[in-house]
């Protein structure tokens, strides 16, 4: 017959064994040394992204076109010279205002018709539905050099060079295609049932796409809106060929002109890309809130 010996236990001010488990992190925790690294990585990344703002900023307060060869001289002679100049001696608002309409006129259309492509595949199964998704991403091979000159036919075809809508029209050729896979996407993980509700309800297809599909899809527009706007606010090589007029000029065009054959003005087109750079900083601020749930949405189904 066998006996079960029972331990008492341990005293209270007892030292606890040198080989006892310690404590044990919850899910998610990580240690000091970690969260230090990681904050660490964290700094200099965002010391990385924030420098050649900042550089740039400082070299457009320099007077001479020289001062980036001598950064060091421009403590002693900062100005907003080159500011007055850009926005009194240039056509800075012209290109302000041809900016504003090609990059407003991308977006609105860009979009519009990559939302509409996205829910047709999404939701429709048409003859030759997923051909037509490959179709577009195939499109997006060819480099743009070999593009300009077939576009620059058809435009002229057109009577449409030196037009806005003639690059609107082309900037759209290469952003309608990214952003229907990006709404395809996004277009996937909204439950077809609602498609559902609506027809039961008397809505028609488009009905349903407008009023009950796109009012859940918006994160996944402001995505679509932000890439385009971005992409038609700094595009150089359409907007350089098929603009031939100086008061038609976009922003990223307009640029150049303070560069010639044996000068560069390097000072003006400092302080001409802070002043491009707010519209951007502010487009983004009115989307930003969507951004993230945007990108992060359209991968989580097929």
């Amino acid at each position: 017959m066998s006996t079960t010996t029972v331990e008492s236990p341990a005293p209270a001010g007892e030292r606890r064994p040198a080989n006892a488990p310690g404590k044990v992190r919850g899910r998610g925790q990580r240690s000091r040394g970690a969260s230090l690294a990681s904050h660490a990585v964290l700094i200099v990344a965002s010391l990385a992204a924030l420098f050649p703002v900042a550089w740039l900023l400082f070299l457009s307060l320099g007077p001479d076109k020289d001062d980036y060869l001598h950064p060091g001289r421009i403590w002693g002679k900062m100005s907003l010279h080159n500011y007055a100049f850009v926005l009194q001696d240039t056509g800075f608002f012209d290109w302000l205002k041809s900016t504003l309409v090609v990059v407003l006129g991308t977006t609105l259309i860009g979009v519009v018709v990559a939302a509409s492509t996205g829910y047709a595949v999404s939701r429709m199964r048409f003859p030759g539905y997923r051909k037509l998704m490959w179709v577009l991403l195939v499109t997006q091979m060819f480099p743009i050099a070999v593009l300009i000159v077939p576009m620059y036919q058809i435009l002229s075809d057109l009577q449409l060079i030196d037009s806005y809508l003639g690059l609107i029209l082309v900037n759209c050729t290469t952003i309608v295609p990214y952003c229907a896979w990006l709404m395809k996407g996004y277009f996937d993980t909204i439950p077809f049932e609602i498609d559902e509700a609506g027809r039961v309800d008397g809505l028609t297809p488009f009905g349903t796409f407008a009023r009950l599909i796109l009012p859940l899809a918006k994160p996944g527009l402001a995505v679509a809106a932000f890439y385009s706007f971005l992409t038609a606010f700094g595009e150089v090589a359409f907007a350089s060929t098929f603009m031939l007029s100086d008061g038609n000029y976009t922003f990223a065009v307009g640029l150049q002109t303070f560069v010639s054959e044996h000068d560069a003005q390097r000072n003006l087109m400092a302080a001409t890309a802070v002043l491009i750079a707010i519209p951007a900083a502010l487009f983004f601020y009115l989307v930003q809130k969507n951004l993230v749930t945007g990108l992060t949405a359209g991968g989580t189904k097929g």
